[in-house]
């Protein structure tokens, strides 16, 4: 048996019926607040944060599954979710990033990016819904940082656009 690597995913059997939630974010037709903007993803906050600063990176394709997407876009959301992750370590005072997949509220990809302060951070359970101001201030936060950190190139404009500068 070889060891072959494909960079195609396997065929979807249909595509989706409808928009997904994150595709009407994406869209403008939903409001988000937006970290991250770039051809391929944008990363928002989700409104039941686990921790402050918890963002959502999602690819601009509407892809039901981690399993659906081509490598390209695996690759690439990992490696926006990993300088996410380094800002969000320093500006929330975080020990730990969390990163997880589990896709099973929405079908449409999403990376959660999230900074721990204890292991049971990560647990879902953790989630609450946060006001408007609270989500706000954290995005503006990670906003400053990614800035600082030199990815001001992806930082939207308007937080609550993901439109590319």
């Amino acid at each position: 048996m070889s060891d072959q690597t494909t960079t195609a995913a396997p065929s979807p059997a249909e595509p989706p019926a409808e928009p997904s939630v994150f595709t009407r974010i994406i869209a403008g037709q939903i409001p988000g607040r937006f970290a991250w903007a770039d051809e391929v993803c944008v990363a928002f906050a989700t409104i039941e944060p686990q921790t402050p600063g918890h963002v959502l990176v999602v690819p601009r394709e509407q892809v039901e599954s981690y399993i659906d997407a081509d490598d390209a876009t695996i690759a690439h959301l990992a490696v926006v979710a990993r300088r996410i992750a380094a800002t969000q370590v320093r500006v929330f005072k975080a020990v730990r990033p969390g990163i997880a997949v589990v896709g099973m509220d929405v079908a449409h990809l999403h990376i959660h990016v999230l900074p721990l302060h204890e292991a049971a951070d990560i647990a879902p359970s953790r989630a609450r819904q946060a006001d408007g101001a609270a989500l706000d201030q954290a995005m503006e936060l990670l906003r400053a940082g990614l800035r600082e950190d030199g990815w001001g190139a992806f930082v939207p404009a308007q937080m609550g656009s993901p439109a590319l500068a």
